[in-house]
């Protein structure tokens, strides 16, 4: 999912800037929400967003995401593949297919 090519950049943007000492896991966590939140606001007053402001603060969550991971000492595609195991057992296809219910509703 994630090259070491974009690893390998981020860790570099980072390192030229010494702000590794500013990325504890609390600190990539909230600045996930807030980029999340800017991402939420692009369609705070309409389903038709512009297209280069979504891609770029989805780009912030992502980034801040990755940080988060490798401060973490996680694999992104590691814990993205676990997570997807566990979700398919929760919503089965035959039983989720075409519906948001809740797993505990299906």
């Amino acid at each position: 999912m994630v090259s070491a090519n974009v690893r390998d950049a981020l860790a570099t943007f980072v390192a030229e800037r010494d702000w590794a000492q500013f990325h504890s896991p609390e600190n990539l966590a909230k600045s996930i929400t807030i980029e999340a939140g800017e991402l939420l606001e692009c369609f705070q007053w309409s389903t038709d967003a512009a297209a280069d402001r979504v891609t770029e603060e989805l780009a912030d969550v992502l980034t801040y995401c990755l940080l988060l991971a490798e401060r973490m000492g996680v694999d992104p595609d590691e814990i993205v593949l676990d997570k997807l195991a566990v979700t398919r057992a929760k919503y089965p296809a035959e039983k989720a297919r075409g519906r948001s219910a809740k797993y505990d509703r299906l």
